[in-house]
């Protein structure tokens, strides 16, 4: 089974009101379905710190680590044990980093998503620890780049801006709104945001899904940061339509929702986009034929963009983002954590690595709004404390872990 069972299926009483609270929301106009989106989601003042992580949720992290509460302790002392909040660390900055397909050429790409990692890993450990030597570190990194990179080049660029954007915007923003020394170059390093990585990333792409997905989010944190609402409310527009089409619902029809920029008119063309899969179940995504590491890639970008949403005062978890991501996370767990693949899926076999990335969406679907999500908790509690995939997702049980914020 599924987490959560189809939509014509009787629902608990508590989903029952989430859903009738989101209709009326809908019908008042105040949130809204991909085709009948509100003009804007920006807010009015944005919230900060808001990429992804909130004030709130920090310092209920925080508290549970300084109390050796679990599994927020063992997940701090995870990252603190990992090569990413090395105070030794050296910044590697190129002017141009060059990703080819697969990161081949590789020049710069690891260095510059690994010290964007680094950078929010050490943003987070000062938050935690106060120790000023942190934050000094996050600072020194975010300098290093933004004195030198101009560019991103090949194939990958669009792809590569967005995992290295998508940090550098959690560290920027812990950074700016938490420290309480100085950051002299912060002006430098937003116009390095806005220059050269909110370009690449603002207008999407017509690859697989994961890559606007992820493009999005970056675009959604930078915009942020920048205080840029024009930006903000592109990349959420964007964000809407695009998440339609990478997960399916069985109320979107025979087929699934497409992309229009994508062309994709005719079963022919939908089906060689979703893998060659031709039946269309509740859960599925674009990619869970392709394999589960880069479908983790697209669901963890629809809650990253999910949760900076909600921290800016529009709450997506109630309209279709909330129930595509549920629907996502249990169908891909139940078949991470082993269950027989039928062979009308995938042709009987799915290549299995879903990775750290159902701590956001989890916590905001069944600790939140208690909804019962029992294999995505299963494989959730099992994969704690989870780590970093080393791209864009790093350290989700300390931050979102059980978090009620």
């Amino acid at each position: 089974m599924q987490d959560i069972p189809a939509p014509r299926h009787r629902k608990s009483p508590r989903s029952a009101l989430a859903l009738t609270a989101a209709a009326a929301l809908l019908t008042t106009g105040l949130l809204a379905w991909p085709g009948a989106q509100r003009a804007q989601a920006a807010p009015a003042a944005f919230v900060h710190p808001g990429v992804t992580v909130s004030r709130a949720q920090l310092d209920f992290a925080r508290t549970k680590v300084l109390a050796g509460a679990q599994p927020w302790k063992s997940a701090y002392d995870q990252m603190t044990a990992s090569p990413y909040a090395d105070l030794g660390r050296t910044a590697k900055p190129r002017a141009v980093v060059e990703c080819g397909p697969y990161s081949n050429p590789n020049y710069g790409c690891t260095d510059e998503r690994e010290d964007a990692i680094a950078a929010y890993t050490d943003a987070l450990a000062w938050y935690i620890t106060r120790d000023d030597r942190y934050a000094k570190k996050a600072i020194e990194l975010m300098d290093a780049w933004s004195a030198t990179l101009t560019d991103h080049t090949n194939s990958n660029a669009p792809l590569q801006t967005a995992w290295a954007g998508s940090s550098w915007a959690k560290a920027a923003e812990l950074v700016k709104y938490t420290y309480t020394g100085t950051w002299p170059n912060a002006g430098r390093f937003a116009t390095l945001l806005r220059n050269v990585y909110l370009p690449k990333v603002i207008n999407g792409s017509n690859s697989n899904g994961n890559w606007e997905l992820t493009m999005t989010e970056a675009a959604v944190g930078i915009s942020v940061f920048l205080e840029d609402k024009a930006s903000y409310d592109s990349a959420m527009a964007r964000f809407r339509t695009r998440t339609a089409a990478y997960v399916y619902l069985s109320s979107d029809g025979d087929l699934p929702k497409t992309v229009p920029s994508q062309n994709l008119n005719t079963r022919d063309k939908i089906v060689a986009y979703w893998q060659g899969q031709s039946t269309f179940v509740t859960g599925l995504t674009q990619e869970t034929c392709r394999d589960f590491v880069h479908t983790g890639y697209g669901i963890s970008s629809i809650s990253h963009v999910a949760e900076t949403s909600r921290i800016q005062g529009q709450d997506l978890y109630g309209t279709d983002v909330g129930e595509r991501l549920r629907q996502a996370l249990g169908f891909q767990a139940k078949y991470e954590l082993g269950t027989a693949v039928p062979s009308w899926l995938c042709g009987g076999s799915v290549k299995r690595g879903l990775g750290p990335v159902t701590e956001v969406g989890y916590n905001a679907l069944h600790n939140r709004l208690g909804i019962a999500m029992t294999n995505t908790q299963t494989l959730t509690e099992q994969n704690r404390p989870a780590g970093t995939n080393n791209l864009f997702v790093a350290w989700e049980t300390l931050t979102d872990g059980d978090n009620p914020n």
